[in-house]
């Protein structure tokens, strides 16, 4: 900036930190229009990372056949892929894809099942499909989800998830036909947070083995549903860990010495009612855990589960954003304004010597700069680590 007084407006416009929802409520009428309507539009003021359902069984429920367009035939909770991407790219969302290979029982074609060899024929060929139609779209995709669940393991009607190299061939598999775009894993609550024992963890010794046998892993994935009342015989091993801080930064610690970036995948907060109490309640946690996960040097993104109480994957919870009418809960509000105001820098004074010096959270910024009657406006970009900057406007 020239010397000599003149007015800045650093303005930051987009937050680097990735905030944001499943998809899966995108395109739901049976509550009406207007509830419909008001879905898109929360979810757009709040948000700028999307997860986009990527459920083999509904993406290709028979060989060959896609279920991919926006006018593809409805199924709840899994709006079309390229449906929820039309509406990510209008609102400058950036999507997520879940998930490549998620051998669960309940969401695994039955005609995949064969022998191992005859599944990675046809899996590779999902990620061959996949990457033709959307690679460019969608920059990050889960590779695999819930691999150490014991049940899913035991019921699984695939034979390949049971094999020893399963996570070493999804993974290098996908490096091949997504060569330029993020790769994470992902792990259930129980297997990242309840059953924690540092090093020893089984979802930590997981990925050491894999990045020891060349895997690219670019980002470690963890749910955090809180989904047990005080009273649950498991509470104490389900979420002790989300009501200790100290807990939780060791956790999140130990797990950033494999050197990659630590992603909050899914989170869920029960409300248990529509209470005003009870949701004053998930809106406090909910303030509290997201503030210990943005802090954390580690983390890059935060996923909530999900946007609508008519639209969730455990109703009798009631751990949405929103009420089943869409009325936002103060949870959602509280999400909107940590990262809208509470964690936005917005600046606006006057410079008598015409330099300002600032602070602010990594993302892309416009400042403009008013001096004699003129003003002159410029984009530039803050990011972790980048340093001091200085930037010279000329007015």
């Amino acid at each position: 900036m020239r010397e000599g007084p003149c007015e800045d407006t650093p303005e930051q416009k987009r937050h680097d930190f990735k905030h944001g929802a499943n998809l899966f409520g995108l395109g739901e009428t049976k509550n009406g229009a207007e509830a419909a309507a008001a879905y898109r539009e929360l979810f757009a003021a709040a948000f700028n990372r999307a997860t986009v359902p990527f459920y083999w069984i509904t993406d290709e429920p028979e060989p060959g056949v896609y279920r991919f367009a926006k006018d593809s035939p409805y199924v709840y909770r899994r709006p079309p892929v390229d449906m929820c991407l039309e509406f990510c790219e209008a609102h400058g969302i950036e999507p997520k894809a879940h998930c490549l290979n998620y051998v669960s029982k309940n969401l695994f074609p039955t005609w995949v099942k064969g022998s191992v060899e005859h599944e990675k024929e046809l899996v590779e060929n999902r990620f061959r499909t996949l990457a033709e139609r959307y690679r460019r779209r969608i920059r990050m995709w889960e590779v695999t989800n819930e691999t150490l669940d014991k049940s899913e393991l035991k019921d699984s009607l695939s034979s390949f998830f049971s094999a020893p190299d399963f996570i070493e061939w999804n993974f290098k598999t996908a490096a091949k036909y997504f060569p330029d775009n993020t790769l994470v894993i992902n792990e259930a609550h129980a297997n990242v947070m309840a059953r924690y024992n540092g090093r020893d963890s089984d979802y930590y010794k997981l990925i050491e083995d894999a990045l020891g046998k060349g895997c690219r892993i670019d980002s470690i994935g963890m749910q955090a549903h809180w989904l047990c009342k005080t009273g649950n015989k498991n509470f104490n091993d389900r979420v002790k860990i989300m009501y200790d801080p100290n807990a939780m930064f060791t956790l999140l610690d130990t797990y950033a010495t494999l050197g990659k970036p630590i992603q909050i995948t899914e989170t869920t907060i029960p409300a248990f009612s529509e209470d005003p109490g009870d949701e004053a309640v998930q809106a406090e946690l909910l303030r509290k855990l997201y503030s210990i996960w943005f802090s954390h040097p580690a983390m890059e993104a935060i996923i909530y589960w999900d946007m609508s109480d008519a639209y969730t994957w455990l109703r009798t919870m009631r751990g949405s954003l929103c009420r089943r009418d869409m009325s936002p809960k103060p949870a959602y509000n509280a999400v909107r304004d940590l990262f809208g105001r509470e964690w936005r820098t917005d600046m606006e004074c006057e410079a008598p010597s015409g330099r300002l010096p600032f602070r602010g959270f990594c993302g892309t910024y416009e400042v403009e700069a008013v001096s004699n009657g003129r003003t002159v406006k410029h984009e530039f970009h803050v990011g972790r680590g980048s340093g001091e900057q200085k930037i010279c406007l000329i007015v």
